[in-house]
């Protein structure tokens, strides 16, 4: 028998307005569906693509070191750990890779969060109060501000990269009150590289915790991929680490480096950490794999950085505006959202992805393409985006010169 109609009116109905304003602003976007690997020529939705959209920064999702030690420990100690760290849930492997990156960190300890966003939204929540004040980069990654409104401290908000600007906000602050300074290393949708070495003299003057979001940084800037705390040898001026396994090492999860206090503080207070279960051992022995892989084949950075700056150089010359990216993170800026995602669109039409980004992960009038090159793009592929981005720029009006 057939359920009787119900006469109940939806009370999420509104959500269909909102979905119904994002499509009159050009910004609803449909997933795009990866068929088969994440790799530089990949498959989505049917058709074959340069992508420019990942964050596989280095190629480790398919290395074969990376492969192998997954399959081993799927095979020797199961599909997952069962519990969350606290009860059950810790392994050893867990254990060792913590271990191993704070040696390569070059910190006391470690903690491994679920996600770069946990470790990220998690720390702050914990070791802030609403008595505490949060000064902190406008362009700051979401998690930083979701953890900063959990926490409950008061927030204050320094414009992108002025120090001057954060040091004013610092001075009109009571020197008992317990501070952070938060920023990340680089900034994850213009690709500019933050403020690190004026911030660190900042904390340092008025006494603030010193907190770098590294997640675009790990595997990408400094010695073997150590992130920008290397980069600029700040090593001790830097309180809070926070990195990634979720990019250039290929995995999955977030970690946070710091003093050993901290870390077993995180472990006692880290919500995340606490009502989460750990990761598979499949994802764990992935990641200490790719640590060997940045230890022993730096070459894979070095090529990183030479296709970064052929393609970044090149979208320059036709034109394009890149606007201050200092990394592989190069997003060409076509102004309203409409014509970003119709550049979107067209680029994948023509066999390339890069993924249209609008309001309100970047400002109104602001929007753009994000592309992001790998160590494992050829030189011939490429040339084969920068030529399509040349045909697909004239043809809206975006640039001009002819290539």
């Amino acid at each position: 028998m057939n359920p009787m109609p119900s006469t109940r009116t939806d009370p999420l109905h509104y959500l269909s307005v909102e979905l119904d304003t994002l499509k009159e602003q050009g910004l609803f976007r449909q997933l795009r569906t990866l068929e088969g690997e994440q790799k530089a020529q990949a498959t989505f939705d049917g058709r074959s693509v340069v992508n420019l959209s990942s964050n596989n920064y280095l190629g480790l999702t398919t290395h074969p070191r990376l492969r192998e030690r997954a399959l081993n420990a799927v095979r020797e100690l199961g599909v997952g750990s069962g519990s969350v760290r606290t009860i059950a849930g810790t392994m050893a492997l867990h254990l060792e890779l913590e271990r191993r990156l704070a040696d390569f960190k070059h910190t006391e300890a470690v903690v491994v969060f679920q996600s770069g966003f946990a470790a990220n939204a998690g720390t702050v929540a914990a070791i802030l109060g609403k008595d505490d004040v949060i000064v902190s980069d406008e362009l700051n990654h979401a998690s930083i501000i979701d953890g900063c409104r959990l926490s409950r401290a008061a927030i204050r908000v320094f414009p992108h990269k002025d120090v001057e600007a954060a040091r004013a906000i610092l001075k009109e602050l009571p020197a008992s009150q317990r501070k952070l300074l938060i920023t990340d290393g680089v900034f994850s949708m213009d690709g500019d590289v933050g403020a690190l070495p004026g911030l660190c003299d900042l904390a340092e003057e008025f006494g603030a915790v010193m907190m770098v979001d590294d997640a675009h940084a790990s595997g990408v800037f400094g010695r073997n991929g150590r992130g920008t705390v290397d980069h600029f040898s700040l090593h001790g001026r830097v309180d809070i680490q926070v990195g990634t396994l979720s990019k250039a090492v290929g995995a999955l999860g977030g970690y946070v480096a710091g003093s050993r206090a901290l870390i077993q503080f995180l472990q006692h207070r880290g919500r995340p950490f606490l009502f989460s279960t750990s990761h598979p051992p499949a994802v764990a022995a992935a990641c200490l794999a790719a640590l060997d892989v940045l230890i022993e084949e730096p070459q894979l950075i070095d090529r990183l950085w030479e296709n970064t700056r052929f393609f970044k150089s090149g979208l320059q010359a036709l034109g394009f505006n890149t606007g201050t990216s200092e990394s592989p993170i190069t997003p060409v800026i076509a102004g309203e959202a409409p014509l970003a995602m119709r550049l979107s669109d067209r680029l994948f039409e023509e066999g390339v992805f890069a993924q249209g980004i609008g309001f309100p992960t970047v400002p109104r009038g602001k929007a753009r393409v994000r592309t992001i090159v790998t160590a494992t793009h050829t030189r011939q592929e490429l040339q084969f985006a920068l030529d399509v981005f040349a045909k697909v720029g004239r043809e809206l009006g975006i640039i001009f010169r002819e290539h």
